[in-house]
């Protein structure tokens, strides 16, 4: 008769440890986001991860012992064979090896969330989240590159935005002989400055400045000029560099300035077979 009465009992101590374990959840959730209104960080990610999958791994043993004891739960679970073990031991391996790379991500911090990186297969993108097994990388094309933990603690990552403030990036742009350089390099100058990306990067005795435009070189269909742009390490290169590019080939355009074309002079005099200069 005892054992009768003890199965309200035990339904009684197993919804607790449900509601218990919903209020643990959502406790976690709420202090992790108080934190995060602080502070942002890779690390913050992770342990929100962790302390989330302790206290469901927690309650399902708490629950588990309401009902004959932890001890009985993994008797059948296990079903008393070593080759099941073996097995379970086996299949945890890599989770275990990822949430052990996450833990040394979090730690060491190689990245940032909102860094951008470059992996070693070529993969380029920015740092959007990571999980106790996965670090989530936003590609160019917005797509999501999902990678294991493990895998990527082991790789070597170019991270663009590793303790820099801005970053920077070398433009090239070539004109026709016979323009007016000084004024091309003025036009080029404030079609750089007008770009919503470029920031003044470049230390003078006046303070923070737009790099110069320099006169590089006389090549063989054009003249060469050439200029650094700064640029915030949160925007992405080749959004900066297509609005840099947009933006001097108009001005050059609106100008009067040309862009030329690389073309070969063909000179052939009675006699002679035809050379190319």
């Amino acid at each position: 008769m005892s054992g009768k009465h003890d199965i309200p009992v035990h339904v009684a101590l197993f919804a607790g440890v449900i509601v218990l374990v919903w209020i643990l959840m959502r406790a976690n959730r709420m202090v992790f986001r108080e934190i995060r209104k602080r502070r942002e960080g890779l690390d913050l990610r992770f342990f929100e991860r962790v302390s989330a999958a302790a206290i469901l791994i927690g309650g399902t043993i708490l629950a588990f012992s309401v009902f004959g004891g932890i001890g009985s739960v993994w008797k059948t679970l296990l079903g008393g064979t070593a080759i099941f073990s073996a097995v379970l031991a086996f299949a945890a391996q890599d989770v275990i090896k990822d949430i052990l790379a996450g833990l040394m991500i979090s730690l060491y911090k190689p990245f940032e969330v909102g860094n951008r990186v470059e992996l070693e297969s070529g993969t380029t993108g920015i740092v959007r989240d990571i999980t106790m097994r996965h670090v989530v990388i936003q590609t160019i094309d917005t797509q999501r590159v999902i990678i294991p933990n493990s895998k990527l603690n082991a790789m070597s990552i170019r991270n663009f935005s590793y303790h820099a403030e801005n970053r920077s990036a070398l433009f090239q742009f070539h004109i026709a002989y016979g323009s007016d350089v000084e004024r091309a390099m003025r036009v080029i100058r404030q079609a750089v400055m007008e770009s919503e990306y470029s920031i003044p990067g470049k230390e003078t005795d006046h303070g923070m400045d737009y790099a110069p435009i320099y006169f590089m070189a006389y090549e063989d269909s054009s003249l060469r000029l050439s200029t650094t742009v700064y640029y915030e390490s949160t925007s992405p290169s080749e959004i900066v560099i297509s609005d840099v590019n947009l933006r001097v080939n108009r001005a050059l355009q609106e100008n009067g300035i040309e862009i030329p074309y690389p073309y070969l002079n063909i000179v052939q005099r009675p006699g002679e077979e035809a050379t190319v200069k």
